[in-house]
């Protein structure tokens, strides 16, 4: 988990988008241009304040974007389904993917378990590696806006934590041979629970602030390290073992059933994301402005909390913990096409997946016949990144508050 550092919306009558990273942007705390007098209309990506011109250069930037990242996809897809033990070639890749959709193209593997290889080891992995990929960066995406800082990430309201414990719970209590699925179903309910505690505690006068969340999450998050160093203390070695690999995170036991189970939840919640896509984009000019053009902030709020609720439940519930993909991904986004939540989401579900599914390659390929735990590819990658976002936020506001 790693604490929202930055300035946090804290005022309901600041009427500027606090996105400091935006070409253009005003000085935080000065007044906003007068280009910025209404929010951009529906189906218009441009963000509210920006100059005509750069409006069309975010959204030509975000359609090259879309199609950098879905070519990428595609490519790495290719590549996972050619790796490992049983040789497998691009065109058989393809072939095997073009036969099970009806079609009659390319080359079948040549290897007897080529298939199998295939369809039962490695395309559950991709899957779910895009899958949980996209989860987590669109739930990072989700919590930016939300908190109006680009600094914070999931984490922030215990959602991780509470998925460790609930799994860890179970990995002690029924030992090291419990089934995966309790595991999954245990982490995913804690992540939900100690989601909704978090809120709850942060709740009051009918009201929740923002600053009163991520001091709430970070007290939250504490006890749940407290409750793990206790089940690592307590497990014998075995279920300690377990314990300590499901934290760092892996694609290794992907199925197509863990795909069954992960797949809708996270289509929901990506669905709701896309859904409230403007409301989050009139909820950057401040909760008194955004209220004033009809935005029922404090609904949006515990809507947005549900939604990253479920995307990293389920992402992390037969993965374990990845650390970084919800913090790093949207931030990249936001630095090529801009704050608006209108390019900002779909762009963020399609890097997520590709940043994902390439940690998973890495995490094969590093080192000869040995699998690298998936979260520490992640965490190798996003912390120096995250030392920069601190950095670069710092030189463009002139020190912190």
């Amino acid at each position: 988990m790693s604490a929202v550092t930055g300035p946090v919306r804290a005022q309901d009558d600041d009427p500027a988008p606090d996105d400091a990273h935006a070409p253009g942007s005003s000085t935080p705390g000065a007044p906003a241009p007068s280009t910025a007098g209404t929010p951009s209309t529906p189906g218009t990506p441009s963000t509210p304040g920006a100059p005509p011109a750069v409006g069309r250069a975010r959204r030509r930037a975000a359609r090259w974007l879309m199609a950098g990242l879905g070519v990428a996809l595609v490519v790495l897809t290719v590549l996972s389904g050619m790796t490992g033990q049983v040789p497998v070639s691009p065109a058989e890749v393809l072939g095997s993917l073009a036969h099970h959709v009806g079609l009659d193209w390319g080359p079948m593997p040549s290897h007897p378990q080529g298939e199998n290889a295939l369809w039962v080891v490695r395309f559950p992995r991709v899957v779910l590696a895009i899958v949980v990929g996209a989860a987590l960066a669109c739930s990072g995406a989700l919590m930016q806006g939300v908190f109006g800082n680009p600094l914070a990430e999931p984490g922030v309201i215990g959602v991780s934590s509470g998925a460790a414990v609930g799994a860890c719970a179970v990995i002690v209590t029924a030992g090291a041979l419990v089934p995966g699925t309790w595991v999954a179903a245990a982490a995913f309910v804690g992540g939900l629970v100690t989601t909704f505690v978090v809120y709850a505690l942060a709740r009051a006068g009918g009201r929740t602030e923002v600053v009163t969340l991520v001091l709430t999450g970070i007290a939250v998050n504490a006890f749940a390290g407290g409750l793990l160093a206790f089940f690592t203390f307590v497990a014998d070695p075995a279920a300690r073992e377990q314990i300590v690999f499901w934290q760092l995170g892996s694609l290794g036991g992907a199925t197509w059933q863990s795909v069954a189970v992960v797949l809708p939840i996270a289509v929901v919640g990506v669905a709701g994301a896309m859904l409230v896509r403007r409301k989050m984009d009139l909820l950057a000019l401040g909760e008194r402005a955004a209220h004033h053009l009809g935005v029922d902030v404090e609904r949006l709020r515990q809507l947005v909390i549900v939604l990253v609720a479920l995307l990293v439940s389920a992402g992390t519930a037969f993965t374990g913990i990845i650390a970084f993909v919800g913090l790093v991904v949207p931030h990249l986004v936001r630095m090529v096409c801009g704050p608006s939540h209108r390019t900002l989401i779909p762009a963020s579900v399609l890097g997520g997946a590709v940043v994902l599914l390439a940690a998973d390659l890495l995490a094969r390929n590093v080192v000869a016949n040995v699998e690298l735990p998936l979260g520490m590819i992640t965490s190798l990658v996003g912390g120096p990144f995250f030392f920069y976002l601190l950095r670069r936020t710092r030189s463009r506001q002139g020190g912190w508050a």
